[in-house]
């Protein structure tokens, strides 16, 4: 079994990043993923995503209990069964909450990647709500594709907020702290806003946001719930990671699209743009749509299983 020690020691999120944009320009079409599928339990749900590419398949089994960050648990456990070859053989058992920390904010980093304006090396403030696993992740992912001038954290529970604080400022990068009432004031100097929580109502006023501003809501993953408002939806390009996957699951979008405020033609894809097959009008802010899919796990659990020297 690969650890989540050795999970995260493997394959830093940069190379995660990388693995990503390789899978999609060469062809990789996120739309053919299995739906996720998900069962109730008492306790919340159990999820289900399977993929396949080429040589590789497997599939991340996870569960999911909201009581579970208040007693210091982790929202999201799971395990994950890589196969390989064309007699489809077990070849890895990896943790499956340690790739789910990596994957996800590398596709979101992906996106700043292609969406943020100017150079790499050109430095931009960055915003991020939430205090949890996917919000150090993110700022650890947008500094592996941006030079970050400083990082405002935003959250309601204090002493995480610090904890988190700690550790960003550890990392040698400029940080301030602002509560969950001041999504606003978080987000009117931003050049990067990232949305890493299991808000159902949106975390700032859209309008605040620059208009040459990314943002990326990644924290809902149910059609009723929303990180961002129509008034952002309504002054950006909206990008997702999947059309069937966002109208399946991802409420920044399909609330919207029900409101009419944003048209389906809208909409474009993450791999569109990395391919160069659409191009972005060239002002106002970008939107991009996370649902989190089974194929990010599949690409990232493949290089995990090469750089450990399995495959």
């Amino acid at each position: 079994m690969v650890s989540a020690a050795e999970v995260v020691a493997s394959v830093p999120v940069g190379t995660a990043v990388d693995a990503l944009e390789a899978a999609l320009r060469g062809g990789l079409d996120p739309e053919a993923d299995a739906p996720r599928s998900r069962a109730v339990t008492a306790h919340g749900e159990l999820l289900l995503m399977p993929s396949a590419s080429g040589a590789w398949s497997g599939v991340k089994v996870l569960s999911s209990t909201p009581a579970n960050p208040a007693g210091g648990l982790p929202l999201l456990q799971g395990m994950y069964l890589l196969f390989a070859g064309a007699d489809q053989r077990p070849a890895a058992l990896l943790d499956g909450t340690a790739l789910t920390v990596l994957r996800t904010p590398a596709l979101s980093a992906l996106a700043v990647r292609h969406l943020a304006p100017g150079p790499a090396d050109q430095p931009v403030l960055l915003t991020v709500f939430g205090t949890g696993p996917q919000a150090r992740g993110h700022v650890a992912a947008v500094r592996a594709v941006r030079e970050v001038a400083e990082v405002t954290l935003v959250g309601r529970d204090r002493r995480r907020l610090d904890a988190l604080a700690a550790e960003v400022a550890a990392a040698g990068v400029p940080v301030r702290t602002l509560g969950a009432g001041d999504g606003d004031a978080a987000v009117a100097g931003a050049d990067v806003v990232c949305c890493c929580t299991s808000a159902r109502e949106p975390l700032f006023d859209g309008a605040m946001v620059r208009d040459d501003a990314v943002v990326v809501a990644m924290g809902s993953h149910h059609p009723d719930a929303r990180e961002t408002d129509d008034a952002l939806v309504v002054r950006s390009a909206v990008v997702v990671e999947s059309r069937a996957s966002t109208l399946r699951e991802g409420g920044d979008v399909v609330l919207p699209l029900a409101e009419g405020v944003l048209g389906a033609e809208e909409i474009v894809t993450l791999a569109e743009v990395v391919t160069g097959r659409a191009e972005l009008p060239p002002t106002g802010p970008r939107l991009f749509k996370g649902t989190g899919m089974p194929w990010e796990d599949l690409v990232v659990a493949v290089e995990v299983h090469r750089a450990l020297g399995r495959g």
